[in-house]
């Protein structure tokens, strides 16, 4: 997961920041292909709300429906615990992944100005009422 992190974010998660949300009670799911890992998602939850942390799919993974995948079971998940809101923040500029939670009903429902730092870029936060 570590290598998959390093290879398609400009500003990747640490291996600390993997181990502190194994560690935790986020909603972790892995993705695999011939016993290799093609992607995963990261989730928390508290209350009603949830928030989807991270998603990445391996490039060699891609346009094979695993993102769908993802992101239809950690939707599960999160609503099986709960969840009436579901957030996000993506990339002002990572248009595959906005249409993708777009297809799946996610809404903009703000920006964070300067939110990433590597380029620095806005984020676009993202809602879904589940």
């Amino acid at each position: 997961m570590h290598a998959i992190e390093q290879g398609v974010f400009a500003d990747p998660w640490s291996t600390q920041d993997f181990r502190d949300c194994i560690a935790s009670d986020a909603v972790f799911l892995v993705a695999e292909s011939a016993d290799e890992v093609a992607g995963y998602v990261v989730a928390i939850d508290a209350a009603d709300e949830g928030e989807i942390l991270n998603l990445a799919v391996a490039p060699w993974g891609r346009r094979r429906g695993l993102g769908r995948a993802l992101v239809e079971r950690v939707l599960d998940v999160l609503s099986g615990r709960g969840a009436r809101q579901i957030y996000l923040e993506v990339r002002e500029s990572n248009a595959p992944a906005r249409a993708l939670y777009a297809a799946h009903g996610f809404k903009e429902v703000g920006r964070r100005k300067e939110y990433y730092r590597r380029p620095v870029e806005d984020a676009i936060v993202l809602r879904l009422d589940a």
